[in-house]
């Protein structure tokens, strides 16, 4: 498998698309992607636990420097593929440990903190757990949501609502790629959103699928993007 294993330079071929998109990076490198076909439009996809070590780490790296302005004291990483940069963010960070919400659900675990999720890669509902032991990681502390990436922000709202249940709001979510504009209209304008990268919509045309207008790469570039508007 090709995808996500190495970054490539600059450049490429302009669209149309057909199976794969060179997503720009912030030190300029491209990293290809996939096309996900979702009928009427298309997703560039990232799958995380697939990648390299080296792209990991890097990505991880931008990630690190998207988060040192918020000074975060905790790092939650969500499930599943939000835990594979979580730890590598919170390490880089100097933090000695990270918080760590999951699916399967412990004997001592309480009702109140869960949430139902639902994803378009994991559309059947799921619950999101998180163990009470860990409450006071969390309490009166600057907590960082991470996850690999935001698209409709379904994912990332259940783990804002998780973290609500834990008396948490978080200062920031953090995320390797910001996938399209679709989940802005519903986020919270409280918690601002930072990305390593960015990628657009696509849409069929003759010959492939074709960036949707104003949803190009840098919407969330540079490095460290200005606030979204509520």
């Amino acid at each position: 498998m090709r995808f996500w294993q190495q970054f490539g330079a600059p450049g490429g071929s302009p669209p149309p698309y057909r199976e794969h998109f060179p997503a720009a990076m912030p030190d300029g490198s491209v990293l290809d992607l996939p096309l996900r076909d979702l009928s009427e439009f298309a997703v560039a996809g990232l799958i995380a636990n697939q990648a390299s070590f080296p792209v990991v780490r890097r990505l991880a790296g931008w990630m690190t420097e998207a988060a040192r302005p918020f000074a975060a004291d905790v790092v939650v990483g969500l499930p599943s593929l939000g835990q594979v940069f979580a730890p590598l963010v919170a390490e880089a960070l100097g933090h000695l440990n990270w918080v760590a919400p999951g699916w399967s659900r412990k004997r001592w675990y309480e009702n109140r903190l869960s949430v139902s999720v639902h994803s378009i890669t994991s559309p059947a509902e799921r619950r999101l757990w998180l163990d009470p032991r860990l409450l006071d990681r969390l309490a009166g502390r600057r907590v960082l949501l991470v996850d690999d990436v935001i698209s409709t922000g379904t994912s990332a709202q259940a783990g804002l609502a998780l973290l609500a249940a834990a008396g948490v709001t978080p200062v920031a979510l953090l995320v390797a790629m910001a996938q399209g504009d679709r989940w802005m209209p519903g986020w919270p304008g409280a918690v601002p959103v930072r990305a390593a990268f960015a990628t657009p919509i696509f849409h069929p045309c003759p010959g492939g699928w074709r960036p949707e207008a104003g949803t190009a790469p840098h919407r969330l570039c540079p490095l460290l993007p200005k606030d979204h508007a509520a």
